[in-house]
């Protein structure tokens, strides 16, 4: 068996997929650990035991990610190399999603924006905010130093609290804005404001900005379809947010099956496809 595989090595967490040199997917995981290099061959150990393989199995293993620089040398001897990532996010978020265009948005630790079509890939920019902002935010005003806590926090919270809408400063219609909409993030901030206020008003600022900044970018695009990836789509609470800006600006969001596995999927493939061509 030809193996193909492409590795995320992120900060702590690696996302790991692997697809036969044909294209057939085999599986797809992640691990954690305290470091890069640690995360990496864990993940890569542990994939090829989960799936049984051989290490002679593997022809390919391509690195991205924030992680990838820091190997120099072949992986357990097998042929590496590294793709850049803004290739790899639109590769895989259009492959995950199956369309042929779009607009990639990867929501990491902070948020890339990917332009992804028949020409390639183009990075059109980004923003700090992203998954970082909402564990610093949590852990520092909230206690919460976790994905799992912060979700659990938010369920109970109540923007209502934290939040200033255009229904709290004016009672006329505007005709292109729901009474609900957000005119303030954190703009009201009751004295009773709990944790759990605070903490869904946090995931609400960060999905909103994360979600307008890919409004503008499509405003003077032909292509309407935001494909997000990254861990933050793993968050419930922000299918409610995209839907919700998607029926005020008329922009397609879409969260594709295994969204956090894009990159990695996007590095195997870049392979697959010029091996291909070639």
């Amino acid at each position: 068996m030809n193996v193909v595989i492409g590795i995320d090595v992120g900060g702590s967490t690696t996302k790991i997929v692997g697809y036969q040199a044909d294209g057939t997917l085999i599986a797809m995981g992640k691990v954690e650990a305290a470091d890069p290099l640690t995360s990496a061959y864990g993940a890569l150990g542990k994939f090829i035991n989960e799936n049984n393989l051989a290490l002679t199995d593997v022809c390919q293993i391509i690195l991205t990610g924030v992680g990838a620089s820091l190997f120099t040398k072949d992986v357990y001897g097998i042929p590496t190399r590294t793709v850049n990532e803004f290739e790899a996010i639109g590769l895989g978020g259009l492959a995950l999603s199956g369309k042929k265009e779009g607009l990639i948005v990867s929501m990491g630790t902070g948020t890339a924006f990917v332009r992804a079509g028949q020409n390639g890939s183009v990075h059109i920019g980004g923003s700090g905010v992203g998954g970082g902002t909402v564990l610093g935010l949590c852990s520092k005003l909230c206690g919460a130093t976790s994905f799992r806590t912060v979700v659990e926090m938010s369920r109970g919270g109540q923007l209502g609290r934290v939040d200033l809408n255009i229904e709290d400063i004016s009672k006329g219609v505007i005709a292109t804005l729901p009474p609900d909409t957000t005119a303030s993030n954190f703009g009201k901030m009751a004295d009773g404001a709990t944790a759990q206020d605070i903490t869904l008003g946090i995931l609400n600022m960060t999905f909103q900005t994360i979600g307008m900044m890919a409004v503008f970018a499509c405003r003077n695009d032909k292509v309407k379809d935001v494909i997000l990836t990254g861990t933050l789509t793993q968050v419930p609470y922000a299918k409610h947010v995209f839907e919700a800006l998607q029926k005020m600006h008329k922009v397609n969001f879409i969260i594709p099956p295994n969204a956090i596995y894009a990159t990695a999927t996007g590095a195997a493939l870049s392979y697959i496809t010029a091996a291909h061509k070639g």
